[in-house]
Parts: C-alpha cells; structure tokens; sequence
C-alpha cells in the first residue's frame, strides 16, 4: 500500500490504527482534522488484506448523508488506485433495484446510510455472511434513535464481527451503542 503522501502518522493514527488492527471493538474520539478518516480508511484495507474476495461485501462503513457517502468514496479510491478492491455507494437519492443489482455483480466495501442500507438487507438485496467490519464514520450524526436501530438490527443479526466508531465527542448514542453491540470496546482518544 503507498504511503499517498502521508509521512508520518499523526498522534491519534498512532493510538487507534494497532488497537484496530488488533481486532479489538474501538471507539475512535478525536477532533476534526486528527486523521480519524484516514485512520479508518487504512484500517478496512488492511481488514481486507487490500484485495478483492468474492461478490459479498466485507465492510459496511455507515456515513450520515449522499454528500458524506460520495466524500469517503473518493478518499477511499486514492488509496485503492492500484488494487482491484470494489467499493459501492448506497444512499436513498438511488433506485433501489438498480443498487441491489450493482451490489449482486461483486463488491466489498459499502459506504451506505444507515436507513438505505438497512431497507437492502431486509429486503434481501444485500448478502452480509462475509462481512468482517461494520464502521461508522462521524457517528455524531446519530441525532434520532431510528439511524441507530438501523444499525442495530443489521449488527445483531450477523455473526461475530469487528465494529469501529468514529466521532468527535463521545456522547449519549456512544453509550448505547455500547450497551447494544460493543460491550467490550475499547475507547481511543
């Protein structure tokens, strides 16, 4: 993987990237501008050994809204340059049969809203038995109690695997996803 101008990590990068790879639950705090994006990004790559591995996903990475979706894939493709990872957006702003069919001919990163994401999966329009990591970048836009039931119901309904949070500020939908799905987290600040 090339280094894509990153010389050297940043303090919080340091703190979280091992703990991930660890396979360890994590709660990523840090402010804007601290690498989290960047901190999540290496870590679903090096989750996914950087290679395709047949049609179902392996990592979902739940983002707030189609601007914030289409922002991360862009990020994620300069690191992807010269691999052969599939990665596919899922938002509301789409038609849903016409995602279901692009996700059927192969992918493994989802970048998705909680909401759509959700209505593929029980619509069966996703096949998850290969996923290893669920993510949620800036999970501080988990306003209502709905997005994060969302995202429950998709965690509780799958086998084991590794969940990372990334926010600002560790706040009341933190603590309940703790409750819910990472009881035995670990928090990096």
């Amino acid at each position: 993987m090339l280094n894509r101008g990153v010389e050297e990590p940043m303090l919080f990068q340091e703190k979280v990237i091992p703990k991930i790879k660890s396979g360890a639950n994590v709660f990523g705090i840090a402010d804007d501008g601290e690498g989290k994006t960047t901190a999540l990004i290496i870590s679903v790559l090096q989750k996914l050994e950087n290679k395709a591995v047949g049609d179902n996903p392996r990592a979902i990475i739940f983002v707030k809204d189609k601007k914030e979706a289409l922002d991360l894939e862009e990020k994620f493709k300069i690191w992807t340059k010269y691999s052969d990872l599939r990665i596919y957006t899922v938002v509301e702003e789409h038609h849903i049969y016409n995602q279901k069919d692009l996700i059927y001919l192969g992918t493994d990163i989802v970048i998705a809203t909680p909401k759509r994401l959700n209505k593929l999966y029980f619509q069966n329009g996703i096949n998850l038995n290969q996923l290893k990591l669920i993510a949620i970048e800036d999970a501080n836009f988990l306003n209502t109690s709905n997005l994060l039931t969302d995202i429950n119901r998709i965690s509780e309904s799958l086998n084991k695997l590794q969940h990372l949070v990334f926010a600002t500020h560790f706040d009341t939908k933190m603590n309940r996803m703790k409750e819910l799905f990472m009881s035995n987290s670990i928090t990096v600040k």
